[in-house]
């Protein structure tokens, strides 16, 4: 077995390890339905991150969506993310709504707590036969809903989660409209700062949506990082991880 100072440090060897495993516990491609699309971008800041996050098909036609931010950097902030991942891996299947899932992942994390350790997190899930959005929102940054009307963001908040055992969420529901998208991002964007230490905030994030095109949730995410490297001056302090959603039409099925 390495040990420090051999092959590199055992220490890089857990690292990559770590990078390697993280990597694997990411969606691989976007998710595609003929009513939506998902895509997402993560820039870690280091060689791992505390941000987490995954979308998926629910079994009865709903797509789910979770993103999170956990507090901390590095190798321990990655652990307890890939902790959090699979709590809500074993709970999002149910196909319950988004602030029931989110008191069950906070209970859950509650039984075993672990010091200095708590997740923002977001879970929604989205409906294609009414495109209406469900949102439990446990510390995160509100979502930005985009559409022809403009942009603005989607107010639901809540307490983080793994720190408080008698937490609650509200529910908050969104009706989204053929072409619209919706961005959900970590808070490493829009508390990114510029040379003078000012910081970005949403509402200034709401502006550059306002000006991208989100036909497609590739280039918006693009978009999205670039505009907000270029405010931070290509500096980066925090991970930056984003999910879009975008509405292609209303599922017709219900109609029959």
């Amino acid at each position: 077995m390495p040990t420090e100072g051999q092959g590199g440090g055992f220490s890089e060897l857990v690292v990559g390890e770590a990078c390697l495993i993280q990597k694997l516990l990411l969606p691989r491609e976007p998710l595609r339905t003929p009513c939506a699309v998902m895509s997402y971008l993560m820039r870690s800041h280091g060689d791992v991150s505390g941000d987490f996050l995954d979308y998926f098909c629910l079994a009865d036609g709903r797509l789910g969506l979770y993103l999170g931010d956990v507090v901390g950097k590095g190798l321990p902030a990655a652990m307890y993310a890939a902790l959090a991942m699979g709590t809500l891996r074993s709970i999002h299947k149910t196909g319950e709504m988004p602030a029931s899932v989110l008191e069950l992942f906070n209970k859950r994390l509650m039984v075993r707590p672990v010091p200095s350790r708590y997740t923002a997190v977001q879970y929604a899930v989205f409906d294609p036969a009414t495109l209406q959005l469900h949102l439990a929102n446990a510390g995160l940054p509100f979502p930005i809903h985009l559409s022809a009307n403009g942009c603005e963001p989607m107010a639901c908040s809540g307490l983080p989660s793994g720190l408080f055992e008698s937490a609650q969420y509200d529910q908050a529901t969104f009706q989204l409209g053929p072409r619209d998208a919706v961005l959900f991002a970590t808070d490493g964007l829009c508390e990114a700062t510029d040379g003078h230490g000012r910081q970005l905030d949403t509402s200034q994030l709401v502006r550059i949506c306002g000006m991208l095109d989100y036909s497609t949730p590739d280039p918006l995410l693009q978009n999205v990082f670039e505009s907000v490297e270029h405010f931070s001056k290509g500096t980066q302090n925090d991970d930056m991880t984003a999910v879009a959603l975008k509405v292609l039409t209303r599922d017709k099925k219900e109609d029959s």
